[in-house]
């Protein structure tokens, strides 16, 4: 099964059908609370399992569904909440960006009007300008509805030009320290998902507190995050927050990892402090955090068997990371994480 629609259909009998009567039951009053690790030397402990703004967050007509994610989530003991400026941004190019409102920004603050203290709440500048980023600023603690950000970051850093940039005169990097400064952030983060090196050159320069990175059963075959990026990060005790964990569901599939189970396991048996993944369904989240609260370290032969599963299918299995060739982004660099 290759195409799009196969694959959603495997995964849906994989996840929902089996798992099913076993998710629910396990989720109930007397269910065990989710496993926390600390996120780096901010102080907070985390859950295992944290919300991502993207998927149904993301998208207008999923208002309802989106809602109910949030606060089942946060009902569930989730206690991390990430999300971006431009998740859900429409796409004007001659338009500022802090002049787009994004939808999952939108949606995350109507619930945090209510519940913001209950979560440690994330987003992003996708702007490598000091001026544009403090407007992306503006923008988000308005459409976030607070008065300040657990953790800003700096949005999906792919190559040695923007790194650049950031920390030239009047990069993003002196916004970041302005925000702190000001009180309106606590903590300071970098992302990425396409090249590790960028990314190590971004922590050579800057004590980042926390860190989002790309980490799946793929990893080893495509300038692997694993081998020197993570180990770095964990020596300058970052947090680490793990992403792209089915990668859309490209990396699902019957003949190679197979289960959300299989892939959350993967990542999380790695030195990271949570995986972060976006839903589409209330019956999706809470297949997630049935996982995270049932979660064992997989033993080294496992992890190496899935890894090795994932060598036939790598350009779906990390399709966000950067091609074998040097050529341009896979995707839009201010698109997604």
């Amino acid at each position: 099964m290759t195409d799009d629609l196969s694959r959603r259909a495997f995964v849906k009998l994989g996840l929902t059908g089996a798992a099913a009567l076993a998710v629910r039951p396990a989720l109930g009053a007397a269910a065990p609370p989710m496993p926390e690790r600390p996120l780096g030397r901010t102080g907070h402990m985390v859950r295992l399992f944290s919300l991502g703004g993207q998927a149904s967050l993301e998208q207008p007509d999923k208002h309802d569904v989106s809602m109910a994610i949030i606060n089942r989530a946060i009902d569930l003991g989730v206690n991390y909440i990430d999300t971006a400026a431009a998740y859900g941004r429409p796409r004007a190019a001659d338009t500022p960006r802090w002049k787009l409102d994004g939808i999952s920004q939108t949606f995350i603050g109507e619930v945090m009007a209510t519940r913001r203290k209950e979560v440690f709440l994330a987003s992003k500048t996708d702007d490598r300008t000091r001026d544009g980023s403090l407007r992306l600023l503006e923008q988000s603690l308005k459409l976030l509805r607070t008065d300040h950000l657990d953790l800003w970051q700096l949005h999906n850093v792919m190559r040695d030009e923007q790194v650049e940039q950031i920390f030239a005169s009047g990069g993003a990097i002196e916004a970041l320290l302005k925000a702190r400064d000001d009180k309106m952030v606590r903590f300071l983060g970098i992302t990425g998902h396409y090249d590790p090196a960028p990314l190590i050159k971004a922590l050579e320069r800057f004590e980042f507190d926390a860190i989002l990175m790309a980490l799946n059963p793929a990893d080893p075959h495509r300038f692997p995050f694993k081998t020197e990026l993570l180990p770095l990060a964990n020596r300058k005790k970052m947090g680490v927050i793990g992403m792209k964990i089915p990668a859309r569901d490209r990396l699902l599939r019957p003949d190679g990892v197979s289960t959300m189970k299989e892939a959350m396991s993967y990542t999380l048996t790695l030195p990271v402090s949570t995986v972060v993944v976006g839903c589409k369904t209330v019956e999706q989240l809470e297949e997630n955090i049935a996982i995270a609260r049932s979660f064992t370290p997989l033993p080294p032969a496992e992890m190496a068997r899935l890894e090795g599963l994932t060598a036939s299918y790598v350009a779906d299995a990390a399709w966000f990371r950067r091609p074998p060739a040097a050529g341009g982004p896979v995707e839009n660099d201010q698109n997604t994480d």
